[in-house]
């Protein structure tokens, strides 16, 4: 795999600003930070998420589950998994899931009813890599 580029704070920040309309909008700024962390997670010198579609599941769920936001969790979860997969190569052209689809899923996620693998097995099935 190339360089991953990987989604810094203040690009999370802005997209939580965004989608709750405000500058306040985190409650717990470590929280956020480990969200954001997890997908750079090595375990003895390997990476946890060797794929770029594991590493997106890995933002997903950490951002949707730890809930460090005010509000606006899910939504900056599937912003900020978006984003990341569109700076590492998956077109802006892809079209994403309906909401019908996508709104289900990401409460699945935040519920913690799918774990990492199967959040990726999904995300590559309507993200592929270009």
């Amino acid at each position: 795999m190339t360089e991953v580029r990987y989604l810094q704070i203040d690009e999370i920040l802005a997209i939580a600003r965004t989608v709750n309309g405000t500058e306040h909008s985190v409650r717990d700024m470590g929280l956020l930070v480990s969200a954001i962390e997890r997908p750079r997670t090595d375990v003895f010198g390997a990476e946890l998420y060797p794929t770029l579609h594991e590493k997106a599941a890995a933002l997903l769920h950490s951002v949707a589950r730890h809930h460090a936001l005010i509000d606006g969790d899910k939504c900056t979860a599937w912003l900020a998994m978006r984003v990341f997969l569109r700076f590492n190569g998956v077109s802006a052209g892809t079209v994403p899931p309906p909401v019908s689809i996508a709104g289900p899923f990401v409460e699945e996620v935040a519920q913690d009813d799918i774990d990492v693998p199967v959040i990726a097995k999904r995300l590559s099935a309507s993200f592929p890599v270009s």
